[in-house]
C-alpha cells in the first residue's frame, strides 16, 4: 500500500515558464499528489547539449521559480547522472528511493503519441502511472492512435485530463529574448531576473 503519491514533472525548461507551474499545479490538485518534483534532463535523446542553456542555468531557474511552493519539488538526478536522459533510468531509480511512493509522470498529449519510441517502453509503462495533461481542443487520442500493445492505451487514456489552454513555449520565450522583447508575465518575475542578470538567451 503507497503511503505518498507522487508527480514527476520532466523536460529540457530552458528556461522554466507559467504554463510548466500550471501544469503542476493542476495535476496535483487532480490526482491529489503529495508533491510535484521537477526532473530537468541533462540532454534528452532528440537534442545535443550545445542546444541547451547550461544545465546549472536551468536547475537554478525552476528552483527559483517552485522555492515558495511546498508542494513542489526539484531533483538534479538526471543532471548528475549526466549524458542523454531516459525515463526508464529516471524512474527506477526514483522507485528505489521512494519505495512507499506510487509515482505518477506528468506528459503531454503530444509525448503521448510518441511514447510507443521511448527506450525500453515495455520494462517503464508498469513502473509508473502516466499522467496527460491535454489542451483543450487536442483530446482526439484514440487507443490505436498510440500504437502500443494492450492493455497499455486504454490504460493511459483513462489518466488524460485537460486543462487551460497555454499558448506558451520555452521556444518562444528565448525567441522574444533574442528580439529584445518583453518576457514579462511568460515567467515568474525570479527567473526573469535571473535571466536578464546572466544575459541568457541573447542570441
Amino acid at each position: 500500500m503507497f503511503q505518498r503519491k507522487i508527480g514527476i514533472l520532466g523536460g529540457t525548461f530552458d528556461p522554466i515558464h507559467v504554463g510548466h507551474l500550471i501544469v503542476a499545479q493542476t495535476t496535483r490538485e487532480i490526482f491529489e499528489l503529495d508533491s510535484v518534483m521537477f526532473v530537468p534532463c541533462a540532454t534528452p535523446p532528440h537534442k545535443s547539449a550545445n542546444e541547451l542553456c547550461t544545465a546549472n542555468h536551468r536547475l537554478a531557474m525552476i528552483q527559483l521559480a517552485t522555492e515558495w511552493n511546498t508542494e513542489f519539488e526539484v531533483s538534479d538526478i538526471e543532471i548528475q547522472r549526466s549524458g542523454k536522459s531516459y525515463a526508464i533510468d529516471t524512474i527506477q531509480i526514483l522507485n528505489n528511493a521512494h519505495p512507499d511512493a506510487e509515482i505518477f509522470f506528468i506528459i503531454g498529449s503530444d509525448t503521448l503519441k510518441q511514447l510507443h519510441t521511448w527506450r525500453h517502453i515495455y520494462d517503464l509503462l508498469p513502473l509508473c502511472r502516466f499522467i496527460t495533461f491535454s489542451r483543450p481542443g487536442h483530446d482526439d487520442m484514440s487507443p490505436e492512435g498510440l500504437n502500443l500493445d494492450e492493455p497499455w492505451p486504454c490504460r493511459l487514456l483513462d489518466d488524460v485530463i485537460v486543462g487551460r489552454h497555454m499558448d506558451i513555449s520555452s521556444t518562444e520565450i528565448r525567441y522574444r529574448i533574442a528580439d529584445g522583447l518583453s518576457i514579462k508575465y511568460l515567467v515568474p518575475s525570479e527567473v526573469e531576473m535571473y535571466i536578464a542578470e546572466h544575459n541568457l538567451y541573447e542570441g
